[in-house]
Formats: C-alpha cells, structure tokens, sequence
C-alpha cells in the first residue's frame, strides 16, 4: 500500500459519496430520517456514523482533530451531512498529501472507547477507513432501496472507467 493507493481509495469513496448525495437530494426530508432499519436506523444516522468514524480515526492517524463523536441529531437534513463530509474531504486530502509511503509504516496504538488497546501500522489504519466507508455506502445504498429509490451504480470499476476532465 502506497499514499497514492490510499489517495486512489479516499478519491473513489468521495466519488461514490457524491454519487449517494445526487440521489439522497430528491429524497424527502422524512425519508432522510425515517427509521428503516440496518445498523444504524436509518440513512442520515448512517452517513453520520460513516462520517464521524472517518473523521475520528484521521484524528487517531494523527489528522484533524474531530472531538466528541458526531451525533445524528445535530444533522436533521442532508445538507448539513454534505458540508461537514466537504470538510473532513479537505482534511483527509490534506493529511493524505503530507504522508510519504515510510509514514505508512509508522505504527499507531489506538482504542475503540474505553476498550484494549491494539497497535497498527498507519497505512493500515487509513485502509481500513476507507473500506469501512464502502461498506457502509452499500448499506446506504440498501436503505435507499428499502425507501423505493434505486441507488445506481457506484462500483470502483465505474469510478476508474468514468470519463475524466
């Protein structure tokens, strides 16, 4: 793994974010909220716990910190989502562009909460965010389903094959 691999990974995913996004935007705002079930409820509490995760371990990397977890809450629409997920991009992004491929072997003593501490190398870390963020977009993608709105297709293999400016 490369900082160009995890660069290549992080620009898929925000790829694939917009992607959910442009759909997301015609949803109403109840079906934002609605409980309709998966892991985290619904689809706002969804994304805000994609986003939250991400944010918290580039802070554990290392990154911006984010502070106390995010809560669904404090997002009632969309469109909120979409500008604290610009704002942690920028900061993923920025950190990404200060790593060199040695960094990605620096190792990072973590914990979830209160829980055993484990130690991982960094570019380890980082790729786990990223396909911890894949697969919560494919349960977005489900929930959106559930709600009658077909999500498309957002594969990595339509990301590298999309046509490019």
């Amino acid at each position: 793994m490369t900082v160009q691999d995890l660069d290549a990974l992080f620009s898929y995913g925000y790829w694939a974010n917009q992607h959910l996004f442009e759909v997301l935007s015609h949803l109403p705002e109840e079906k934002f909220v609605k409980p309709v079930g998966g892991s985290y409820g619904s689809l706002r509490n969804t994304l805000v716990h994609i986003l939250s995760a991400e944010w918290g371990w580039l802070e554990r990397c290392g990154g911006a910190p984010r502070g106390p977890a995010l809560k669904a809450p404090d997002y009632p629409t969309l469109a909120p989502v979409r500008v604290e997920w610009e704002r942690v991009e920028r900061h993923v992004r920025q950190f990404l562009s200060g790593l060199s491929d040695e960094d990605l072997e620096r190792s990072i003593t973590w914990a979830i909460g209160t829980g055993p501490q484990h130690t991982t190398r960094l570019g380890e870390l980082l790729q786990h965010v990223a396909v911890h963020g894949a697969h919560h977009r494919g349960q977005v993608a489900l929930l959106l389903r559930l709600l009658g709105h077909a999500p498309g297709n957002f594969d990595f293999l339509f990301y590298v094959a999309r046509p490019r400016t």
